[in-house]
């Protein structure tokens, strides 16, 4: 039976997946800073308090979390190909590292969220808000 794909087209298709997942996510985590910066330079200007230093903080750690989820696709695309078990240790490695930080990261950003709700006035007509 004739092979569909040669193996060697299959790896330069999925080498080139692996670089625009992995792009992507670079792309996220640029546009997530660029954005972040200004915002901080916005507050810096316009308010020094602490809260909005914290909002800042939480909308970049969002975009780090997306970007380190593209990355990690990425490494998992790497070995799709008939993967040797060095490649699967390294994926293993990398895999537990970035899932890591992506846990540390959403609890502190789910941390941070909880302060930054708790420091907003309840709207007007919220149960437990004025109008009630």
């Amino acid at each position: 039976m004739p092979e569909l794909l040669p193996e060697e087209t299959l790896r330069e298709v999925v080498s080139l997946f692996v670089r625009l997942v992995e792009a992507a996510g670079a792309l996220v985590i640029f546009a997530g800073a660029a954005v972040a910066f200004v915002r901080f330079l916005l507050v810096a200007v316009r308010r020094r308090e602490e809260q909005g230093f914290v909002g800042v903080r939480l909308f970049l750690g969002r975009f780090l979390v997306l970007g380190l989820e593209f990355q990690l696709a990425g490494d998992v695309l790497r070995t799709a190909v008939a993967p040797s078990f060095g490649q699967i240790g390294q994926l293993a490695a990398i895999a537990a590292i970035r899932t890591a930080l992506n846990f540390f990261l959403g609890k502190e950003i789910e941390r941070e969220g909880r302060v930054v709700d708790a420091a907003r006035p309840p709207a007007p007509g919220a149960a437990g808000g004025p109008g009630r």
